[in-house]
């Protein structure tokens, strides 16, 4: 059986999810495939997070920094239920490599980006004589501690609630489902596909690579390929420990240098994330002994209450990756920017989505039906069919996979 659609997006992600959306909403023909479930990878693991990035300053990464504040202004004005403030604190110790000026200026260059007036952006110190404020922070050589204010999310609920959204505007979505091969031919993308247990074939004019860890398995299997630069997936790790520490987000500093996150996460505290390089099978990252022990060592550094815990008594861990471009300095300070990729900058048939922010998956979307519109409003639309499942498929029924 052949389907026809006007681009077929590979992978439910957030990435993925996100174009689905601009595209539906543009007016687009859209199929959407995924080998596992929506949300599968990064995007369920992930530090649930919607932010600027702070941390991104220290490397210059400014315009990064003002998108992602852009968009999480509108998440919170839009998705409420999903997206919602929560305070964060930095302490700051004798012991920090960022002194105090450092945390102050960074932040006030935060506020500036995200709008001096805004409620969102306003930062101030804590009185270290504030007991209920500083959440149980160790105390010994403390020097200062700041507030400011970013956002939390459930990652895989918005993922899904993203994902409904494109189906509600005519997006198909087919699930379980593994890409065996896609080729551009004179008409069309011609996309091989097997589902429900036998190979089916559909025919696009776009192809959309938003597998995430799977990128360069997933381009190798289009011909032609989208242009990718060298690209090394880091995996990044976090633990659950079986407490509830504050309903407020605490940003340490580990002991090499880099920041981490203690937050509350279902009654319980979530702290991630690690670094490192990794080169398997993106389907077996898992965290490792030494990651673990890791953050259960910083979060017991700064967290009194906490030393009595052991590995054993963990409630849960996991692993993600993120796609990153391949350098020689560490992760830590390598490039946040999405990577919009092609396998031809004036007539794009296929594209490829590399790393991308949960916070400005929006900003990636638009980006990506900017590459694709100038293509696709050539000719018109695939005229539609009684084969077209957006035509004929109840939206409940196509929402069963979420």
């Amino acid at each position: 059986m052949s389907m026809e659609y006007d681009v077929l997006i590979v992978g439910a992600g957030i990435q993925g999810a996100g174009v689905a959306e601009a595209l539906t909403a543009a007016g687009y023909r859209v199929a959407i495939l995924e080998q596992e479930s929506v949300a599968y990878g990064t995007s369920s693991r992930s530090s649930k997070l919607i932010h600027g990035g702070l941390r991104y300053l220290e490397s210059g990464q400014i315009s990064l920094v003002y998108e992602c504040l852009k968009e999480r202004k509108w998440l919170l004005a839009n998705k409420p239920d999903l997206v919602h403030l929560v305070p964060f604190l930095i302490p700051v110790y004798r012991h920090s490599r960022r002194a105090p000026w450092k945390i102050r200026l960074g932040l006030s260059v935060y506020a500036l980006l995200a709008g001096l007036f805004s409620p969102h952006s306003r930062f101030r110190s804590v009185s270290l004589r504030d007991y209920d404020a500083l959440g149980g922070l160790n105390g010994d050589d403390l020097l200062a501690v700041y507030r400011y204010y970013d956002a939390q999310t459930d990652d895989a609920a918005l993922t899904r609630e993203v994902i409904r959204t494109a189906l509600r505007g005519g997006a198909e979505l087919i699930c379980p489902a593994s890409l065996v091969g896609a080729e551009v031919t004179d008409k069309c993308v011609r996309v091989d596909y097997f589902h429900d247990g036998k190979l089916n074939t559909l025919h696009c004019r776009a192809l959309v690579n938003c597998t995430g860890p799977w990128i360069e398995e997933t381009n190798d299997k289009c011909s032609p390929r989208a242009k990718l630069p060298p690209l090394e997936l880091v995996a990044g790790t976090h633990i659950q420990v079986p407490l509830k520490l504050a309903n407020k987000i605490f940003y340490v500093e580990a002991e090499d240098g880099r920041a981490v996150f203690v937050m509350p996460w279902q009654g319980e505290t979530l702290v991630g994330t690690t670094e490192r390089p990794y080169h398997g099978n993106p389907s077996d990252v898992a965290p490792t002994l030494e990651e673990k022990a890791y953050l259960l060592r910083t979060l017991k550094q700064y967290f009194p209450e906490t030393r009595p815990l052991q590995l054993n008594e963990l409630s849960d861990s996991f692993a993600g990756l993120r796609v990153l471009p391949h350098a020689s300095s560490n992760p830590f300070s390598r490039s946040r920017e999405t990577m919009i990729c092609c396998d031809d900058d004036k007539q794009p048939h296929i594209v490829a989505v590399a790393g991308g922010k949960l916070t400005s998956y929006r900003a990636t979307a638009r980006s990506v039906l900017k590459k694709l519109r100038p293509h696709l409003t050539t000719g018109g639309h695939w005229s539609p069919g009684t084969n077209t499942p957006t035509a004929s498929t109840p939206v409940d029924a196509r929402e069963r996979n979420l």
